[in-house]
């Protein structure tokens, strides 16, 4: 018991734990009130409600000096260490069930032969027994020993079997510890390493969108270049129609008149402006497949290919 006593005393108060007990990142114990006067001896200055922590800080451990880091929630922020509390509670139990005086103890009687004490453990069955068995009972074939050796050993063995719970608890702590703080860079790093990926394709993404930028105002210029150009032409050729118009006017105005003088004064110019007329190759003619403008392409499907081959994920060798 005094190994265990041992266990449970408080570094700061050398007193056995007070509930509420709060373990440490580094797996050590303190009483919570402890805990929090250790905080406000090492945060004099930061804010708090009469005696109790209200923010985040940090304080050293008085047993291993390891740093102690607090969340918003102070030293209320700090696991409960709940197996050491029961065990608490069983070592004050038993602590408290001693007699302050001598008491006349009851001592378990056999069942079987009455009036005879338990006095005897059976090894072979595991129970405790009285001579009476041994001699001429259910245990007369089995290997006895005397209660007060297995007391004092089963006592023992008790002992170590608290100990080694309470140091297998703080090995389980330590493990959630680490998970918890395995989730924490899981996640830190998952959100970093989606900002840089998100980052990386936006950058693409911008080189395309200037890309497109660059090749839309290229087609607008030719668009408008043979716009231009081809409403020009064809201004020109209703020019030339107009005037077509007025001199097919004027040759039948010539064709009624009647005096052959003023005819033939008329007709040998006419005619050479006729003939100039109807010759329409000084106009110039659009080639076929000028309105064609499939030269700017936008065929991505060697880049799309290459794309869905490429492994985003970086392979450690």
């Amino acid at each position: 018991m005094e190994t265990l006593e041992k266990q449970l005393i408080c570094p700061i108060c050398l007193e056995v734990f007070t509930k509420p007990v709060v373990i440490l990142p580094c797996q050590h114990n303190l009483c919570r009130k402890c805990a929090n006067d250790v905080f406000q001896a090492a945060n004099p200055y930061l804010v708090t409600r009469g005696t109790t922590v209200t923010s985040g800080g940090r304080f050293r451990c008085p047993s291993c000096r390891h740093e102690v880091v607090l969340d918003r929630h102070g030293v209320y922020g700090l696991q409960r260490n709940l197996l050491v509390e029961n065990i608490i509670d069983m070592y004050k139990q038993g602590s408290t069930s001693k007699p302050a005086a001598p008491e006349v103890k009851v001592e378990p009687m056999c069942e079987e032969h009455e009036g005879e004490k338990i006095n005897i453990y059976c090894v072979t069955c595991s129970v405790p027994t009285c001579s009476l068995c041994k001699v001429f009972g259910a245990h007369k074939d089995c290997e006895v020993a005397p209660l007060e050796s297995v007391f004092s050993k089963q006592k023992a063995e008790l002992t170590d079997c608290i100990s080694m719970l309470v140091g297998n608890n703080e090995r389980t702590q330590a493990i959630i510890s680490q998970l918890e703080e395995t989730c924490r860079a899981v996640d830190e790093n998952g959100r970093r390493q989606k900002s840089k990926v998100c980052e990386r394709f936006d950058h693409l993404f911008a080189l395309l969108e200037e890309r497109k930028g660059d090749l839309t105002l290229r087609i607008n210029a030719e668009q408008q270049e043979k716009l231009d150009y081809i409403q020009g032409l064809s201004r020109r050729y209703s020019q030339h129609l107009e005037d077509a118009a007025k001199l097919l006017e004027t040759a039948i105005q010539t064709m009624d008149e009647s005096e052959m003088a003023v005819f033939l004064q008329t007709a040998k110019p006419l005619l050479q402006k006729l003939a100039e007329g109807t010759d329409t190759s000084r106009l110039e003619k659009i080639q076929p497949g000028y309105e064609n403008m499939e030269h700017f392409t936008a065929n991505f499907e060697p880049q799309r290919r290459a794309l869905s081959r490429v492994d985003f994920i970086k392979r450690s060798v």
